[in-house]
Order: C-alpha cells, then structure tokens, then sequence
C-alpha cells in the first residue's frame, strides 16, 4: 500500500472552490457533505486515470479524518455506494468508453489496496474487483491493447516507481507506449496477492484465462503477449520478480 503520510495531493485539476471542499475535508471531514466529496472523487476518477491512482490515498484519508473525529463512516459508505453503483453498470460504462471503464478499473483497485477493516482488505470489495479483471481477460478485451497494455496515459517513470515498487525494470522504461501502462498486468503487479489470500480459486480461474489468452488467441500484440508471459511466470514465482526474470523482459522490450 502506498504512503498516506504526506499532506501534497494531485488535486490541481479541480476548480478552486472543488479544491477547497477536498482539502476540507482531508483535515476537517465534518465540516463538508462528504457525500457530495464522494461524489465528486468518482466522477473525477472515471475521466482521470492518473487522478484515479491518487484517488485512493485521499479516500483512505478521509476515511481515517473521519473516524478519528467523529467515529462515524458517512465518507466509505457513500464511497461504497457509488462503487457498486458503477459496479452494477460496468458493462454499459465500458461500452461508452473505454477510457472510463479503465479509469473505474483503475479506482475500485486503488480502493480495495488502501481500504482495510481489521487490517485487512474490505471482503465487500474482493469479488467486484475480481469480477473486473476477469473482464479484461475475455478475448475481446485481450485484443484491445488498450485494457491490456495501456489506459493511464501522461505517466512518467517515476509515477510507477511510487504506484508500483513490485514492478519489473521493464515498467519504468523511458519508452512512450510504456509510459501509457498495462491495466490489467498492473494491478494484478500490486493487489494480485492480497486479492489471492481473500480468494485463491478465482485467482486460479483468472490466471487459466490469462494462460489460454497467451496461447491461443490470435491478434495479439507482441507487447500484449509478453505482457502476460510476464505477469504468469511472477505469480508462478510467488509474486516476486526474479532478477533473471526481470533482466529478460527488459531486454525484450527494449531491444
């Protein structure tokens, strides 16, 4: 999980009175309607990847400025909401646009890495996430690079060094499709094995899906194709990167 420590969030791309609500509501949650807050993080979310990234840490945030100062929970369980909201009609988000539907991918995995109960990942959260990944491994999303290999463009390398830390060499590569980075395979990279301890079958379903995706769908790219090489043999390897592993799949992308 990524840090929470820090006060800078990536909130510019709101309007000044938006940026003061959020900001209120980092510090002083029960001054604000924090369902109007929730409101306001998703649907920003579904038409910013990168904000969809960053929205985790100031969902996490509120919730814990919430709870220490009102013992109340008004902000996650409207967060909740409009997830499952989204959740109900992915299949219509996806339609309308690719872009959103990854962003939303993007979002409820950032929430359910952050989120804990117990200090443990939310239960509520697990089969929804896992329900979306197994839609980006459908055939027909395996051929459309963009949920495979790309959906949050105007990242930098140094954007997934700090999203992502498990992430081979290859994933920081100056590279401009790179930069773009895989949706699938990314979150896979960084919830894959909290997400295995909830629930090992599904992930064994998933990845026979990703195996059958490899080896036999046609049209796919050659960066799709070592994109799911790669995210097979870490989970093969106990989600650890190997350095030979790691040392290959640069050489390959680079060469």
């Amino acid at each position: 999980m990524g840090e929470t420590g820090k006060e800078e969030y990536k909130i510019q791309s709101f309007d000044t009175e938006t940026q003061k609500l959020l900001k209120t509501a980092l510090k002083d949650p029960s001054n604000v309607d924090l369902e109007k807050v929730a409101n306001i993080i998703v649907d920003q979310s579904l038409k910013d990847c990168v904000f969809s990234k960053e929205a985790g840490r100031i969902c996490y945030t509120i919730i814990q400025a919430e709870s220490k100062q009102a013992g109340q929970s008004i902000f996650r369980r409207s967060l909740l909401n409009r997830l499952q909201q989204e959740y109900k009609d992915r299949e219509e988000l996806r339609s309308r646009s690719l872009q959103a539907w990854i962003c939303y991918v993007t979002f409820i995995c950032n929430i359910f890495d952050y989120l804990r109960v117990n200090n443990m990942p939310m239960m509520a959260l697990v089969n929804p996430v896992y329900d979306c990944l197994f839609r980006l491994a459908q055939p027909d999303s395996l051929r459309k690079e963009e949920e495979v290999s790309a959906g949050q463009r105007g990242l930098t390398a140094g954007d997934l060094q700090r999203d992502a830390p498990k992430l081979p060499v290859v994933y920081s590569s100056p590279l401009p499709f790179l930069l773009k980075v895989d949706c699938l395979v990314l979150q896979l990279h960084r919830i894959g094995e909290q997400l295995e301890k909830m629930n090992s079958q599904r992930m064994d379903e998933l990845f026979s899906l990703l195996r059958d995706g490899f080896l036999l769908q046609e049209g796919l790219s050659s960066l799709s194709q070592l994109l799911l090489l790669e995210i097979i043999e870490f989970r093969a390897a106990d989600w650890k990167m190997t350095d030979a592993a790691q040392k290959y799949y640069y050489s390959e992308v680079t060469d």
